[in-house]
């Protein structure tokens, strides 16, 4: 089964996204306790959109960047170096205490101890995101884009960016672009807002031709039932998996792809790693299998990001849950929260179990 595209195109993939930072004390020490730091540009949509940039594929990153920053310059170079074009309003600070790029505090964890992540997005530029600064027309229409991707991190992030990704959602469906929209539910984001972004995450899962998201993200972003987040072992809750989608599909019809990824955690270092995806009326599922992890942050994103350029390529649909697992696990195997795959051939040797060295 595939999806069809629009044949003529500027872009495989655009992403709107909220740039920020993030800082990992090395060798998987605490945060409280991390004395050296490494520090990259970060986003779970750029984390999905470096899959397709690295393997080729031409992307766009939709933002806004506060102007002069050194943050916002380091963010630039790096999109840049992922061979991403991007496009943004350059928001004036407003003083010490005004707009800023988000940071996020993680560490990797090791062993019996498990990661932390402390967000600390006060004053956060990408709130800021409004429809008016995009001109949606010219991207869709003249341009033209085969796949847009949102994510439910920006949709709740403000009114604004809500209102931002309805009309880029309504924009796309107007010239033929198919969209992505991977739920990803934060309880944090939706506190005392729970009708309007209900509203909102209903209206673009109605639109969108691909949905993805966890257990917790369909339960509580559309309010379907499914099993019960957690637990000791994901391979038993297959079947209730299963159900969750197959109720998306009833009440998401527009949508030909639900995928969600499955994960077991033995310890930090150690996972079990599996997929489900409904295709049209095919499903394939992927039973949990190890993999080794250097830093579990971006797993997921991994994963839709190989699904995403599996189906740009035009594979048959089997493969996009096979290369979408591939990408997931080769991200937990980077110090970055994103995949950079050196090629196609990695990626499938990854699948297949060869780790062999290749000279």
């Amino acid at each position: 089964m595939g999806i069809e595209l629009k044949k003529e195109y500027t872009y495989s993939l655009v992403v709107p996204t909220s740039m920020g930072v993030r800082l990992t004390p090395l060798y998987g020490q605490p945060m409280h306790c991390g004395r050296t730091l490494m520090m990259q540009a970060t986003s779970a949509e750029t984390n999905v959109a470096s899959v397709v940039s690295y393997l080729g594929l031409p992307v766009k990153v939709l933002t806004t960047f506060v102007k002069d920053s050194p943050i916002a310059r380091f963010i630039k170079d790096d999109l840049a170096s992922r061979h991403m074009a991007y496009e943004g309003k350059e928001v004036p600070q407003g003083g010490p205490w005004g707009y800023r790029h988000q940071f996020n505090l993680a560490d990797s964890g090791y062993g019996s101890r498990g990661p932390r992540v402390h967000n600390d997005r006060a004053g956060e530029v990408g709130r800021t995101l409004n429809v008016k600064d995009f001109d949606l027309d010219r991207l869709f229409g003249k341009e033209g884009v085969q796949i847009v991707h949102m994510s439910g991190l920006i949709a709740a992030l403000s009114p604004e960016t809500g209102t931002f990704c309805l009309e880029l959602a309504r924009a796309a469906k107007k010239y033929g672009t198919r969209i992505s929209f991977d739920l990803n539910y934060r309880a944090s984001f939706w506190k005392n807002r729970e009708q309007e972004l209900r509203e909102i995450f209903t209206e673009i899962a109605q639109a969108s031709d691909i949905l993805v998201g966890n257990e917790e993200d369909f339960q509580l972003c559309l309010g379907l039932e499914g099993p019960e987040a957690g637990g000791k072992d994901i391979a038993a809750k297959i079947d209730s998996f299963k159900a969750m989608i197959a109720s998306a599909k009833k009440a998401f019809p527009n949508a030909t792809v639900f995928a969600t990824t499955l994960r077991q955690v033995i310890s930090v270092n150690l996972h079990l790693w599996g997929a489900i995806m409904a295709a049209g009326d095919g499903w394939h599922v992927i039973e949990p299998r190890e993999i080794t992890v250097l830093d579990r942050i971006g797993g997921g994103d991994g994963f839709v990001g190989g699904m995403l350029y599996a189906i740009l390529k035009g594979w048959d649909s089997e493969k996009w849950a096979q290369f979408g697992w591939a990408t997931g696990a080769l991200a937990t195997t980077m110090l970055t929260d994103y995949g950079q795959p050196a090629d196609e051939e990695q990626l499938w040797s990854i699948w297949q179990g060869n780790a062999r060295v290749k000279r």
